[in-house]
């Protein structure tokens, strides 16, 4: 009798669990204690992912070669742009590339470090390098809104009413530099201009003058387990000492990031991973003044170029890991240049060194297609479709937690319409708004379907 009472009480104990489980899980959905907790939870998730399936493994093999000449490319280029919004990329004709007259200036001092900036940090929020770094870019110039005013347009993430502003952007990880540049051009009283292959000496001039700058950079950082990872990242960057061999540089990222020196040569080697992009941020009635400081690269096309010979100069003269990114930026600049062809060939070479990256020094930089989708813009243009496709499939499915960055998702749902399978295309174009509410590449490609949003 007594033992039967015994297991009869071990049995009411095992209750416990379930109706344990089950109070945990309903207050965990409470909503202060949800909002507080749904990052971690997350974060403990993507760590266990990422430890079965390591996402530094991931590799690419391209399996097509082009079908298309270069001018065949472009033609094509054209007659899809005609039939899908693309804002990263304007497909116009325009002149070639043109040399302004080399303008005599005053040397630059020694020291700039500029006043009235007001530091601004990235954390207690998700993803907002981007909106933390283009608001201090504004706030340099009077503009009085904060980072979740930024966030709220280039990252307003899902819509659903059910959760908060920063539940919502969660799943969008990446803000590109055209969407800042947007915000500007569209939703202030400033203007941003964005141009590819900066030195040295023209960031020094513009801060010289007065004019703060945005580059897009990568660096090595280590991960939870020790090893070292590759991320990308923007740097507002304020001035520079010559003594101290480096520039000044407000890190949204870093506690602390105010007012750090980061050396030219350290600069420069994070600055290669994104073919040395910049984005300046000026009042309006400045035009002139900044575009007289670009010189040369005041022309776009022009700056392409110059990108383009930086990357087949640094082609020969690199060599171990960074000679990947210089291949990468030899198709990127090709991209901008509209040939596609030859920036799909860049690519493959860049890709086949990935696959070959010396991992004992750091992990691949498996993030790469986060930040930069030239790759899709050069395979789709050279009716490479199944490219496109498996780089997709290899970004969403084998370098991420959760499949949640809307540029690889349109560029696969594009390429699946165009080997025909149309509902694949719709699935895709549906998810990058459940990512990005209301982005305009995905409704005017699921509108040129005939469907509503």
């Amino acid at each position: 009798m007594n033992k039967l009472l015994d297991q009869l009480k071990k049995i009411n104990k095992l209750w416990y669990i379930p109706i344990g489980l089950l109070l945990a899980v309903g207050i965990y959905f409470l909503p202060p204690v949800h909002d507080r907790l749904s990052n971690r939870v997350d974060l403990i998730r993507t760590r266990i992912i990422y430890f079965f399936k390591p996402p530094s493994e991931a590799v690419f093999q391209p399996a097509q070669e082009s079908p298309l000449t270069i001018e065949t490319a472009l033609a094509t280029a054209r007659a899809e742009i005609a039939k899908t919004l693309t804002p990263q990329a304007t497909f116009t004709p325009t002149a070639g590339p043109t040399l302004r007259p080399t303008i005599t200036s005053t040397p630059v001092p020694a020291s700039v470090n500029l006043p009235g900036v007001t530091y601004v940090d990235q954390h207690g929020r998700w993803n907002y390098c981007g909106p933390a770094n283009l608001t201090m870019a504004l706030n340099f110039w009077g503009w009085s809104g904060n980072r979740d005013d930024v966030a709220k347009v280039v990252k307003p993430g899902s819509g659903d009413p059910k959760k908060n502003f920063i539940e919502q952007g969660l799943p969008d990880k990446n803000v590109m530099p055209y969407e800042l540049v947007d915000f500007v051009n569209e939703e202030t009283q400033y203007r941003a201009v964005l141009r590819y292959g900066g030195d040295e000496a023209l960031i020094k001039s513009l801060i010289a003058a007065g004019f703060p700058v945005i580059v897009e950079k990568g660096y090595y950082e280590a991960d939870y387990t020790g090893k070292i990872d590759w991320l990308g990242h923007y740097l507002f960057t304020t001035g520079y000492d010559d003594a101290q061999g480096g520039f000044i540089v407000q890190d949204a990222y870093l506690k602390p990031g105010k007012n750090l020196l980061s050396k030219y040569d350290e600069y420069q080697d994070g600055w290669r991973a994104f073919n040395y992009l910049f984005i300046v941020v000026y009042p309006i009635n400045r035009d002139a003044e900044v575009m007289n400081l670009l010189g040369n690269w005041e022309d776009e096309a022009w700056a392409s170029q110059h990108a383009l010979e930086i990357a087949e100069k640094e082609i020969e003269t690199l060599s171990g890991n960074n000679l990947f990114f210089a291949w990468f930026n030899q198709g990127t600049s090709l991209v901008a240049l509209r040939d596609y062809v030859g920036a799909g060939t860049a690519y493959d070479k860049a890709f086949s060194l990935y696959a070959k990256w010396d991992v004992k020094k750091a992990n691949r930089p498996f993030r790469m297609l986060w930040y930069q989708t030239g790759p899709y813009f050069a395979y789709f243009y050279s009716q490479r479709y199944q490219d496109v496709i498996n780089l997709a499939d290899t970004t969403l499915n084998d370098t991420i937690s959760t499949p949640t960055l809307e540029e690889s998702l349109l560029w696969r749902g594009r390429a699946y319409y165009q080997i025909g399978d149309t509902q694949s295309a719709v699935n895709d174009y549906r998810a990058t708004l459940k990512i990005h509410k209301g982005w305009l590449p995905a409704i005017q490609a699921l509108q040129d379907l005939g469907l509503q949003p």
